[in-house]
């Protein structure tokens, strides 16, 4: 276990050197893991868990015929989603939020005494007045959450890089349940693992995806694009000010040495201009993230979650608000300066 001091604050990680893949490989030996759910995120953790070697089966119902085309095979490593619970030792209940609620009632009798429930989100088991998940007491009940997508979690681990993973332990009933986390956190395939709780997990994940990471940032982008519109931009030049510019240049300068460095390498017109303008938004979002992240801890966006999503036409209504983004102005110039990068216009 490695020791970070980030400005005083002392934080424990554990790397892929520190808990190796072989030290997993061994903890697990006697282990079958149970995927239940093979959708996005399943799909990643149990596509890098068998390629790393730990023995892994799926447990899915309606993406089957992708399951077997990437090498599942029925009967063998690929069940129907109960009798995965039955035969696996850890169950990876990695379903939507308010697909697990609605399958709970059916799994439930599979967790019998020494078993462990995996999830890679808090959301069931901090809302437990809303979900009905409580799990009986004899299991572990634990926690991974890589920091990303399922298609994330599966493209860096083919890449060699892996994706930063969050770990809890909830309820630990055999004395193994750190063990067994730490494991399938190194066999899915984690850059390096950082302690967290299942609630701390839940609100910060649902208040980034609604704020910087997902709903700010697009809203950020066609406040800025409607505005040059407005100002007679072209739709183009209001694009690669907007989104090109930030994703292809300025993201990726990030990624490598932090926001300053980014600043660094930038003209000293846009580093002051910036700097000026930084405090401006921050002070203007604050009040809409303290009323995101109560709304968050209370439930009632977890309320909306758990409605809409267990609706029988939820998926077809997505379509329809992804179509209405897809076609707006904005992401149709998108479309357009993406086929004019040059990588792609060499295909």
């Amino acid at each position: 276990m490695s020791k970070l001091n980030i400005g005083g604050v002392v934080e424990d990680v554990i790397t892929s050197e520190e808990f190796t893949l072989e030290k997993a490989r061994e903890a697990l030996k006697n282990e079958v893991v149970a995927i239940v759910g093979y959708g996005v995120q399943g799909r990643g953790q149990a596509l890098n868990l068998r390629d790393n070697g730990i023995n892994v089966i799926v447990g899915e119902e309606y993406n089957t015929k992708k399951a077997e085309e990437e090498g599942w095979v029925p009967g063998k490593t690929l069940f129907p989603l109960i009798e995965a619970a039955q035969r696996g030792t850890i169950i990876q209940y990695l379903m939507s939020d308010a697909q697990q609620k609605s399958l709970w009632p059916r799994l439930r009798p599979t967790l019998t005494k020494g078993k462990a429930l995996y999830f890679s989100h808090g959301f069931s088991i901090v809302y437990k007045e809303q979900t009905g998940v409580v799990p009986p007491a004899d299991i572990d009940v634990i926690l991974v959450a890589p920091k990303g997508a399922g298609r994330t979690v599966r493209d860096n681990y083919l890449a060699g890089s892996g994706i930063n993973s969050s770990y809890a332990v909830f309820q630990d009933a055999t004395g193994r349940a750190l063990e067994r986390t730490l494991a399938v956190g190194v066999g899915i395939g984690s850059g390096y693992l950082f302690p967290t709780t299942f609630e701390h997990e839940v609100w910060s994940d649902l208040t980034g995806e609604r704020g910087v990471l997902m709903g700010a940032i697009a809203g950020l982008m066609e406040a800025q694009y409607n505005l040059f519109r407005k100002h007679g931009h072209s739709p183009s030049e209001a694009f690669n000010e907007t989104v090109e510019e930030l994703t292809q240049s300025l993201i990726p300068l990030i990624a490598q040495n932090g926001m300053d460095w980014m600043y660094a390498n930038c003209s000293a017109t846009a580093q002051r201009g910036a700097l000026d303008w930084k405090n401006r938004f921050r002070d203007a979002v604050a009040p809409v993230f303290d009323e995101l992240y109560e709304r968050v801890k209370s439930g009632k966006e977890t309320e909306i979650v758990l409605t809409t999503g267990a609706a029988a036409d939820y998926r077809d209504k997505l379509a329809k608000e992804l179509e209405v983004m897809r076609n707006s102005e904005m992401w149709q110039a998108g479309a357009v300066v993406r086929s004019l990068r040059p990588e792609r216009r060499k295909k």
